[in-house]
């Protein structure tokens, strides 16, 4: 049977928690919050969430954080994914709401715009990347 607990550095310092983890749940919130950047940041809170556990486990140490990363920049990444597909899939669409956005100098006539966004893609407005 093996202990699991970590054993103490030399010199009798208890051993320390690995920050990867942090570090990848940062970048993968970030990703989740940049739009324009949100793949490349949540895929690099992915793999520093997979680096900081990898790390921690042959050191025999904790990594906080470490597998909430992973979790935070997969769905950042599924995210982005989605709005990519969007912007690709509907791009005449998104030119025209963009067009007609420009043009509405009053509530009256912003929506209108979203109205016919809404009736052309069966999307809410709030999913067009301004």
């Amino acid at each position: 049977m093996t202990d699991n607990s970590p054993e103490p550095r030399s010199g009798g310092q208890p051993p320390r928690a690995e920050r990867g983890g942090l570090w990848g749940l940062f970048f993968g919130m970030a990703g989740l919050l940049l739009p324009p950047y949100g793949v490349v940041l949540s895929v690099f809170g992915v793999v520093q969430g997979f680096r900081a556990r990898r790390t921690a486990r042959t050191n025999r140490t904790e990594a906080p954080g470490a597998l909430l990363s992973v979790v935070v920049g997969a769905l950042g990444v599924v995210m982005s994914l989605a709005l990519f597909s969007v912007a690709v899939v509907y791009q005449e669409q998104m030119e025209e709401y963009r067009t007609c956005s420009a043009l509405a100098h009053t509530v009256s006539s912003q929506e209108e715009c979203d109205e016919a966004w809404e009736s052309s893609t069966g999307l809410p407005p709030t999913v067009v990347i301004s």
